[in-house]
């Protein structure tokens, strides 16, 4: 049964591919807090670090409490992600590409933490003095994956069907 799910962690595998490939070539061609506008007015590259999660939220020196707590439920997360594959069942198989998108960013951002004690983001996007918080390819593979992930809880009329 486990063999024949296999492929569907291959959308996972390749985001953690080019999650860390971004990563190393930001990280060994841009000095820490370079920027290099690429859209001017809307769009830098930048080498960012992050101890943190999302937004920059216990990302400050001190912090170990925070970054331990972070690094458990990262792990406890990817943990259960894999149960939830081992578990899908045939009618399931909608939800597998959002949850391989979320497994393959949250693993890209564990190797990070595990290896760097913290998070190499690079993607700026801004409109004048607003600035998004930077964030990576994990970060938007974990966004897309939950949003199309809540999409179809919501919508798909299978699984719809099973809940009610």
């Amino acid at each position: 049964m486990l063999v024949k799910k296999t492929f569907l962690l291959w959308p996972a595998l390749a985001v953690l591919a080019l999650d860390q490939a971004t990563k190393v070539l930001i990280a060994t061609r841009f000095p820490l807090h370079e920027t290099k506008p690429l859209i001017s007015g809307f769009f830098n590259l930048v080498h960012v670090r992050n101890r943190g999660m999302a937004f920059g939220i216990m990302n400050r020196p001190g912090a170990d409490w925070g970054f331990v707590l972070l690094l458990g439920a990262t792990f406890g997360a990817v943990a259960l992600l894999l149960f939830w594959f081992y578990r899908l069942k045939s009618e399931e198989r909608g939800i597998s590409f959002p949850l391989s998108l979320i497994l393959g960013g949250a693993t890209g951002n564990l190797i990070d933490r595990v290896r760097l004690g913290e998070v190499i983001d690079f993607l700026d996007f801004y409109i004048g003095p607003y600035h998004w918080p930077a964030f990576n390819v994990a970060d938007s593979a974990i966004t897309v994956g939950t949003l199309w992930l809540a999409a179809t809880l919501l919508f798909h009329p299978a699984l719809k069907e099973k809940k009610g």
